[in-house]
């Protein structure tokens, strides 16, 4: 009888607090950061404040995370790099930029891909959205959705654009990736690759004379103050992206994997219409403290034509099978009848 319950005291003195431990850990708090190179008041940053908001609440605050906006972790490339060897945890950024680690990101930011948001979203919410995430878990990174920086126009401080020949020669900061230099040297600028977070002194020491950003970043990240000339171009749709550590997301239990993608996809949908809201919103201030040019549709056309070369190099680069299916994807969009 004593020994049977010295066994019995024994057994619960080593597994009692083993369980503990368990029970504790599965409900231990996980801190992640979340790098972006957006700044607060735009769309982007408070959409990715929603998201972090989204997944504490769907994880009974397992998780937490801190967004780290304005390239306060570093630049985007950076920031890849991180996220492959897990020493940043999340991010959010332009989708393009991932055209290193998957050649195939690169359609996202063909010049004139999509006429309207509706049609980049009927892309990237459907199956081609979902074959260029399935390109990223072998790459050291998973994603969970789109949400959008929205459409890019020229500003710049020499003079109006309203011709493609206005562009001839100004020193245009471009996103630092192929495409993007070579869209704005076929338009007829100079372009020079710079991380963004240096792009606002580059603009007031004139490093460069212009940029190309949405109306939203203009304004809230005050260009206008340095800049007094806007073009509304609409050149390029950028979208964005979330993205996960794939050493993080894998170490998560299924429902907090479930719950990253749930949240992921509730603040795309938010980021998307407070987007559109602010871009408005934008316009509204910008024509008050630039001078806002829109383009003809007879300029529109002759840039279309100037970067033709510019998607016809980079088709082949990509491939011609998710070229084909991002053809199709836009052909049924632009087809569909209105409800």
């Amino acid at each position: 009888m004593i020994r049977s319950r010295m066994w019995r005291n024994a057994i619960c003195a080593f597994f009692v607090p083993v369980f503990l431990l368990f029970i504790a850990d599965a409900h231990a708090q996980l801190a992640f950061k979340l790098a972006t190179q957006t700044a607060a008041g735009t769309a982007q940053f408070d959409g990715a404040n929603r998201f972090a908001e989204l997944v504490g609440k769907k994880t009974n605050g397992r998780i937490a995370i801190k967004v780290y906006g304005d390239g306060a972790l570093g630049g985007d490339l950076q920031i890849i790099s991180a996220l492959q060897r897990g020493t940043i945890e999340m991010a959010l950024m332009n989708a393009g930029l991932l055209n290193g680690v998957a050649k195939e990101f690169t359609i996202v930011d063909f010049p004139f891909l999509f006429n309207t948001e509706e049609e980049a979203y009927a892309v990237l919410d459907g199956a081609v959205g979902r074959k260029l995430l399935d390109l990223l878990p072998p790459k050291g990174m998973v994603g969970l959705a789109y949400p959008e920086l929205g459409f890019r126009h020229i500003h710049n401080s020499k003079h109006a654009i309203s011709r493609i020949e206005d562009l001839r020669g100004l020193k245009i900061r471009a996103v630092q990736t192929p495409i993007y230099v070579d869209t704005l040297n076929a338009l007829g600028a100079n372009a020079v690759p710079l991380p963004f977070p240096d792009l606002y002194h580059a603009l007031e020491k004139k490093i460069v004379d212009g940029a190309t950003d949405p109306l939203v970043t203009i304004s809230v990240l005050k260009f206008d103050e340095v800049q007094p000339y806007l073009t509304l171009t609409r050149h390029v749709y950028n979208p964005q992206i979330y993205l996960v550590s794939a050493a993080t997301f894998d170490k998560l239990q299924p429902a907090d994997r479930a719950a990253l993608q749930e949240a992921a996809i509730e603040a795309r949908d938010y980021e998307r219409k407070l987007s559109r809201e602010r871009n408005a919103q934008a316009l509204d201030k910008l024509n008050t403290t630039m001078r806002v040019t829109e383009l003809s549709s007879a300029e529109d056309a002759k840039m279309r034509q100037a970067v033709r070369p510019i998607i016809d190099k980079y088709a082949k680069i990509v491939g011609e099978g998710i070229v084909n299916d991002v053809t199709a994807e836009l052909s049924k969009a632009r087809n569909k009848k209105p409800k």
